[in-house]
């Protein structure tokens, strides 16, 4: 059995996912296998001190080095591992780069937000949704937030935006980076009435198991307007304990769903498509893709 493996170290958790690679009719497909996510919040020290702590590079040592020995244990033949918003901004962290390599033998890419948003587009979405459709794709992370808009299958133009939950949490968020992203998202959609949205990011992932709605059914802006209500209304601690939200879920799913509801209004969308993909599922069909196909 082929196995490649994604490492995707963002700002506020850290995902391994090993996939197990097959041919069926000629192309190349993969089934999840395991997948572990670890909530080491990197943003927290990335955008507030533009350094991350010795604690915080310890525990991501650490991380990495159980990663490398569930890679070796799985008999991975390939893996990518990418940092994203958090050590982008982080003054030491190609120090921390050259850590990893050194004491967990991971070589690690510290990947510009144009590629973030390139590899999270190799998941091709949009060649299982209507062809005919125009989308504006969203993902939204810890640091930033990709967009990306698609006319009939095919990627107009695309962008990445210092917008992401941790930033906002710790109000690391600039009123001219929303400005520039609104002007953005206006002057490239403007040609294109009835848009439909594609949203990634394991907050969007989380509303959308937390609607009830059918799979492969849109979420609507009216849906998810009234969860964001229902969300506000409630305390953290009743986030915890009411709604059941993983502690490191239960804070960044509000200011998540502040970006997707503000991105939907701009553009006048009224029904975003959740598919279950994200940052580490666009490594591994990248991997597929450079060195299969």
């Amino acid at each position: 059995m082929l196995r490649y493996a994604a490492i995707d170290i963002g700002s506020n958790a850290v995902r391994l996912l090993i996939a197990d690679i097959s041919k069926q009719d000629g192309k190349y497909k993969y089934k999840k296998n395991t997948l572990i996510r670890v909530p080491l919040r990197l943003g927290d020290d990335a955008f507030l001190d533009q350094y991350i702590s010795e604690k915080k590079s310890a525990d991501l040592v650490k991380t990495m080095t159980a990663f490398k020995n569930l890679m070796d244990v799985y008999h991975v033949s390939e893996y990518l591992a990418c940092a994203t918003s958090a050590m982008r901004e982080a003054r030491n962290g190609e120090d921390i780069v050259k850590l990893i390599k050194k004491e967990a033998d991971v070589t690690l890419e510290i990947i510009e937000g144009q590629r973030e948003a390139n590899i999270i587009y190799a998941n091709h979405i949009e060649e299982e949704l209507d062809g005919n459709k125009n989308y504006l794709y969203i993902d939204v992370g810890g640091g930033s937030t990709e967009l990306s808009v698609f006319v009939k299958g095919a990627p107009e133009a695309s962008r990445s935006f210092n917008i992401g939950t941790i930033r906002m949490l710790d109000n690391q968020d600039k009123e001219e980076t929303w400005d520039e992203m609104k002007d953005w998202v206006k002057e490239h959609t403007k040609a294109y009435k009835h848009l439909a949205g594609i949203g990634t990011g394991g907050n969007i992932n989380k509303l959308f198991r937390m609607s009830d709605e059918k799979e492969n059914a849109p979420l609507s802006l009216q849906k998810l307007n009234s969860m964001y209500n229902k969300l506000t209304s409630y305390s953290l601690k009743e986030r915890i304990n009411t709604l059941g939200l993983n502690p490191d879920r239960a804070d960044v799913i509000i200011p998540a769903c502040e970006i997707y509801l503000t991105l939907m209004k701009w553009t006048g969308i009224k029904q975003i498509y959740v598919p279950k993909v994200g940052m580490a599922d666009g490594i591994i069909k990248l991997l597929i893709e450079e060195k299969l196909d």
